[in-house]
């Protein structure tokens, strides 16, 4: 079976760069892939685009250096279990907030003994190579997201789950959940405080941590923080902050 370069650079402590996208587009996907990314995350929850959509994207970033690996839209057996059917190498899941969430979560990404995954890996096996389900359980990763006050609460029975590679932090929904405003983990306060937390608790556990940034600024800080994965902005937010650069710079040419 392919082998998750992500595992790879966890083990080696190597930071990863992981993009994002919102967009449905497979051209994007691809260009995407190509931009010097570890990983290229799609994203269902958030994202405007469905299932469909989600795999053409799959499908071209398959074809690029970074590893494909999805947002789940829910904690749903049969939605995870679908997506890494469609090739997905990695479900980032959201609101996980029990250590019940978490076993739920590792059983829909483990074929048996481990899990409850039910066979049919489809694209999975056309990306990852035949000997896919021998070795799937051992490549896939396995990323709750903490994003509320009760994930964070329980946070250590959630590190304690067996089969969790990694946990992702949610900044905006968690800093809501905590009567703050997205944005919130950029300046001291309950946010800031409970992330640096999660990132105490999971590194004594021996659980390496992603986030989601505002920007690559924020990502770097991060990285020198300890966080073995950085989402350093959106696809959409990228692009628009780019148009935005674009339309200043041609209004301020002198003519």
């Amino acid at each position: 079976m392919r082998k998750n370069k992500l595992r790879e650079m966890i083990s080696q402590q190597q930071a990863i760069v992981c993009g994002w996208l919102s967009i449905p587009s497979a051209y994007l996907a691809e260009g995407a892939g190509h931009q010097g990314y570890d990983c290229v995350t799609v994203d269902l929850q958030h994202g405007m685009l469905g299932f469909e959509a989600a795999v053409h994207m799959l499908q071209a970033i398959s074809s690029t250096p970074a590893v494909p690996i999805v947002r789940s839209p829910s904690n749903e057996a049969e939605c995870i279990m679908h997506l890494l059917d469609a090739g997905a190498y990695g479900v980032i899941c959201p609101m996980v907030s029990t250590k019940e969430d978490a076993a739920a979560l590792v059983s829909a990404c483990r074929y048996a003994p481990v899990g409850t995954r039910s066979f049919g890996p489809a694209r999975g096996k056309l990306y990852g190579g035949d000997d896919y389900f021998k070795h799937a359980n051992d490549e896939i990763l396995t990323i709750p997201m903490i994003e509320t006050a009760e994930g964070l609460a329980n946070i250590d029975d959630i590190l304690a789950v067996p089969g969790i590679d990694m946990i992702y932090i949610g900044p905006n929904d968690l800093a809501l959940a905590l009567g703050e405003t997205p944005g919130a983990e950029n300046g001291p306060g309950k946010t800031t405080a409970a992330i640096a937390h999660i990132l105490e608790r999971a590194t004594a556990a021996g659980v390496p941590v992603g986030i989601f940034c505002s920007n690559a600024t924020l990502a770097k800080q991060r990285i020198d923080e300890g966080f073995a994965l950085v989402t350093p902005g959106n696809d959409f937010a990228l692009a628009t902050q780019a148009m935005t650069v674009a339309v200043a710079q041609s209004r301020s040419i002198d003519t």
